[in-house]
């Protein structure tokens, strides 16, 4: 059976939702009893599966060309800098105008752990390495720096501010823990080299 989250609330319906990131969230209300949770969660289990199938299928087919592992050279690493410079500020000012946002400035950076950073006087710093991540992966990063110039945490009102400019963007932070560690470890192979 498959690994799901209760969430008990005051809601009077009982309800299985499949979060972006592929976890498994039972809502039911205070009183529902864990016996008739268990054979409800049983009973739709194979929705669950096919609705699991299908979300795992679509990434894997948005991210197949992600498998390869070959090291990134010091050449490649300047060209994703130039890339980068010339295509992250734009998307910046793009997303800062729709959120009413004021940012200082933007760095590109070749960063072996922070996919971008925010200071508290709102200079931005982004990786290169970016440029090798889908544009809305890019588009994420971006959204989740601008939104600490609103919070400058990860607290619930943080991702609530992500959230309302990036409704899908769990699925973005889930491909960055899925894949962001080869990239790194690319770039670090190709320095080692």
């Amino acid at each position: 059976m498959t690994d799901y989250k209760i969430v008990r609330s005051r809601r009077r319906t009982a309800v299985i939702e499949i979060t972006e990131d592929l976890r498994v969230i039972v809502r039911v209300p205070y009183t529902m009893p864990d016996e008739r949770i268990r054979r409800m969660v049983r009973e739709k289990q194979s929705i669950i599966d096919m609705k699991l199938a299908r979300m795992r299928e679509r990434l894997d087919k948005q991210y197949a060309a992600f498998g390869e592992e070959v090291p990134i050279t010091q050449s490649e690493i300047r060209e994703l800098a130039a890339q980068a410079r010339r295509e992250i500020p734009p998307r910046v000012e793009h997303f800062a105008g729709i959120m009413g946002i004021q940012y200082g400035r933007i760095t590109i950076r070749n960063q072996a752990t922070l996919w971008g950073s925010c200071s508290a006087k709102g200079n931005l710093n982004f990786n290169c390495l970016l440029m090798l991540c889908p544009a809305e992966v890019r588009d994420y990063v971006i959204v989740h720096e601008l939104c600490h110039r609103k919070e400058m945490n990860h607290s619930p009102r943080f991702w609530a501010e992500v959230g309302g400019v990036l409704p899908d963007y769990r699925l973005q932070r889930s491909w960055l823990k899925e894949y962001g560690g080869r990239l790194i470890r690319r770039m670090r192979e190709g320095q080692e080299t």
